[in-house]
């Protein structure tokens, strides 16, 4: 397994593997050939950054067996999602502002699927075969969402406007490699407490199917990020909290709501 990591550090931006408490540091294309510097930097120097720049995040609904049960909701034909816009994108530790328009803001711990690169075969129109490979890693994301806004118009569910406001999208800390996710379980608390624990093998999609499915006509790049959903457990961010998604074996994801 391999943690990695994007960072910043005297100003400047990088990325590397993180072991333990430091980073080794690379360059080039995380996604391509990245190369070692043989440069290490401990991790309390740095200020982290998102591991990855997605040109979209495609977030799911409905993706859960526990909250599809709890919802009274029919098990979705074909995947059902929304985009968060890069503008929702913040990296671990960052602090979130919440919109006083925005109304309460919820929030929905999920594991993510970084798109890698593969040579010769463009993340499109995939076999579920094809989709194991273009799978680069795995990540925390919190899916931030504003309840007033969702619903406040009755002929239309206001998705995108309710998730789509400055950093509604925190992910990281790190994209981690060579996991199992069907084994991977996620867990979100609020100021120290559990909120959700959810398994991942409860996806009514999994992975490698939900990758296929989403790449019929639509280019899965490298570095894109899917959010994969939440089950039970959300609820709302109490003002000045922090909120924290854990995935054992990619870490914990932490930001502060004011």
């Amino acid at each position: 397994m391999t943690r990695w990591i994007g960072f910043r550090h005297d100003g400047q931006p990088g990325f590397g593997r993180l072991d333990g408490e430091t980073i080794a540091v690379f360059e080039g294309d995380l996604f391509g050939a990245p190369a070692p510097t043989g440069r290490t930097l401990p991790l309390a120097e740095v200020q982290l950054d998102l591991p990855c720049r997605p040109s979209k995040m495609i977030a799911l609904w409905n993706n859960f067996g526990g909250l599809m049960e709890k919802q009274g909701l029919a098990r979705p034909a074909a995947p059902l999602f929304l985009m968060k816009p890069a503008n929702t994108f913040r990296p671990s530790g960052a602090t979130v502002t919440v919109p006083e328009a925005s109304g309460r803001a919820l929030y929905e711990g999920e594991l993510g699927i970084v798109i890698g690169r593969v040579d010769g075969k463009p993340g499109r129109d995939l076999s579920e075969e094809e989709a194991a490979a273009h799978v680069f890693g795995f990540t925390c994301i919190n899916d931030v969402t504003s309840a007033a806004i969702l619903k406040a118009d009755a002929s239309f569910t206001q998705w995108t406007r309710a998730k789509g406001l400055d950093g509604f999208g925190p992910f990281g800390p790190v994209i981690a490699t060579g996991l199992d996710p069907a084994t991977l379980t996620v867990r979100t608390l609020v100021n120290g407490r559990e909120r959700q624990n959810f398994p991942i093998s409860d996806m009514l999609i999994p992975v490698n199917r939900l990758v296929a499915l989403l790449s019929q006509g639509m280019t899965l790049e490298p570095g894109d990020v899917i959010a994969c959903g939440t089950s039970v457990g959300s609820g709302p961010i109490p003002n000045g909290a922090v909120v924290e998604v854990a995935i054992e074996g990619i870490g914990i994801l932490s930001n502060r709501f004011a």
